[in-house]
């Protein structure tokens, strides 16, 4: 999984639900397959696409718990919309710079306890069905899209071969 993190962080920027384009800098979960994490817990999964789909959630929610976490500690995160992206970009990072910090130096753990209990899931809204797609009529490119897609379908690949 820890590859997997990497590999998709680096490569396309952003994960998102199937609500989106799966297109480059967005890595949507193949549609129409298990996907919460919570539909994997009677059953594991089975084919690539489910295997790629529960990990695509375990990064998910880890990453929204990660920005769970931030947010009370650093109030600019909710209010970054009139900033240019560059400027988005360096905030989020000098936040988890200075949350890492704390965490290392064993600063006020209060909010790290909090965060980090293993049960703890964020609330996942099953809306897929009710989504209309607007996404799809967007303005990328059909390469884009097919760029992306070979790509997911590359690491579904992968972690067929590695689970």
């Amino acid at each position: 999984l820890v590859t997997f993190i990497y590999f998709v962080v680096i490569t396309t920027g952003n994960l998102c639900d199937a609500a989106y384009t799966n297109t480059r800098g967005f890595m949507a979960p193949y549609r129409n397959v298990r996907y919460w994490l919570g539909d994997f817990h009677r059953r594991r999964a089975m084919t690539k696409e489910e295997k790629f789909n529960h990990a695509h959630a375990k990064l998910r929610n880890i990453i929204e718990r990660a920005y769970g976490m931030l947010k009370p500690r650093f109030p600019i995160l909710d209010k970054m919309t009139p900033y240019p992206l560059n400027v988005q970009r360096n905030v989020v990072i000098a936040c988890f710079a200075v949350n890492n910090f704390i965490r290392k130096e064993k600063i006020n753990n209060a909010l790290f306890a909090q965060y980090e209990e293993l049960h703890m899931v964020t609330e996942q809204v099953r809306q897929e069905k009710d989504v209309e797609f607007a996404t799809t009529e967007s303005h990328w490119s059909a390469g884009d899209i097919q760029f992306m897609s070979n790509m997911r379908e590359e690491i579904a690949v992968q972690l067929t071969r590695n689970i």
